[in-house]
């Protein structure tokens, strides 16, 4: 059984195509909200989706509520901005499906991305995610191309021995060190990234920079 955790935030003009994709190939589909002031919840709501409210600390903090809801034995994360392809869900499951991995990455490295090029701001956040990245590598003996991207999936069981505490976004880096720290399987798959159909960027990087380094030193040793 696999279930599939959508985090959103002000998401209406692209959460109802994601939800009627994510249908296909999830049993179980659980949105946690980040108070919206538009029409998210109502929209997935409407869809007959389970909708759940974060406690406003931040995606982090909304991904460990909404695991405690799950019932399948593999969680699938996925954003609600269009950047993440529904449709890749399959092959981002496939080798726990096939009993080689225990956490799986869609990696925009592989797959290729519509919004890590172009400017500044995309520079300086391709460079960290690289170091990160590389620092994780060196640690762990692994080999992995991106260790930011939202989209993957983890066997249920996995992630409830990880005890993740971060907050915010840096609960992506963390659930990839503490799988390897704790001797379960990673492993990535290609997952092109597509520009947002709408919205915008939810992290300020100006603003938690220095969370991601922190986060880094704190795992990684």
């Amino acid at each position: 059984m696999i279930s599939i955790i959508i985090p959103t935030l002000n998401e209406e003009a692209t959460i109802g195509n994601i939800l009627e994709k994510c249908k296909n190939y999830g049993d179980q589909i659980i949105v946690v909200d980040g108070h919206s002031e538009d029409k998210t919840r109502e929209i997935a709501q409407h869809l007959d989706t389970k909708v759940i409210l974060d406690n406003k600390k931040g995606k982090g903090a909304a991904i460990r509520q909404a695991v405690s809801c799950v019932k399948g034995d593999i969680i699938v994360f996925i954003d609600a901005d269009g950047s993440h392809d529904p449709d890749d869900i399959p092959k981002l499951v496939a080798p726990i499906l096939k009993g080689e991995a225990d956490h799986v990455t869609g990696s925009r490295l592989i797959g290729g991305s519509d919004e890590l090029h172009g400017g500044f701001d995309e520079f300086f956040r391709l460079l960290g995610s690289s170091f990160i990245t590389a620092c994780i590598n060196w640690r762990f003996k692994v080999r992995l191309s991106d260790s930011q991207n939202g989209f993957r999936s983890i066997r249920t069981d996995v992630i409830n021995k990880l005890g993740l505490k971060e907050n915010i976004t840096t609960i992506e880096q963390e659930m990839i060190m503490k799988t390897l720290k704790n001797g379960f399987r990673m492993a990535e798959v290609p997952a092109h990234e597509n520009r947002r159909t709408a919205g915008y960027s939810k992290i300020k990087l100006t603003r938690v920079w220095f969370r991601y380094v922190y986060t880094l030193a704190k795992y990684l040793i």
